[in-house]
């Protein structure tokens, strides 16, 4: 039998929960511990999800209320990480984001463009960011001038 978290699981194994008032003390703590901001967790325009199989695995999100929308605090649990379901969660809240209308999803990131290229995210010019994204906290204040964009289409191929 699989050691704890090593198991690889697929996307219909694993389920996106939108969070509620109880759960923003976990998404803090982790994001926290991950050295992700938490500094505008609660604001508008924020949708987080608890991912779980059994149980909790980690934390994800959109940010936005347009076609164009953030990735945002992607965070797995410490014993989670590495194991193979990063690329399972990124498309589970990117399942999320499409039932939302999203038709591209942008993010910023110090440690995960690597990553994030392999699950199709392509790097971007920050100046190329459309209105709504450039106006967010992620580029304003949150994010270092030189982190990484990377923006992903989610439109299926004509």
């Amino acid at each position: 039998m699989p050691a704890h978290g090593s198991e690889s699981r697929s996307p219909a194994q694993l389920r996106a929960t939108p969070i509620d008032d109880t759960d923003f003390g976990s998404l803090a703590f982790f994001l926290s511990d991950a050295g992700l901001p938490i500094a505008d967790l609660r604001e508008p325009g924020r949708a987080f999800y608890r991912i779980e199989a059994d149980d909790l695995v980690g934390y994800g999100g959109i940010e936005g209320e347009w076609s164009d929308r953030l990735l945002r605090s992607l965070v797995l649990l410490p014993d989670r990480r590495s194991v193979g379901l990063g690329g399972v969660v990124v498309a589970l809240i990117e399942e999320e984001a499409k039932r939302a209308g999203v038709e591209r999803l942008h993010l910023l990131t110090t440690i995960a463009a690597r990553f994030f290229r392999a699950q199709g995210y392509a790097d971007a010019a920050r100046a190329s960011a459309p209105a709504g994204i450039v106006s967010s906290a992620e580029f304003t204040r949150l994010c270092p001038a030189n982190a990484a964009y990377l923006v992903k289409s989610l439109k299926a191929p004509s």
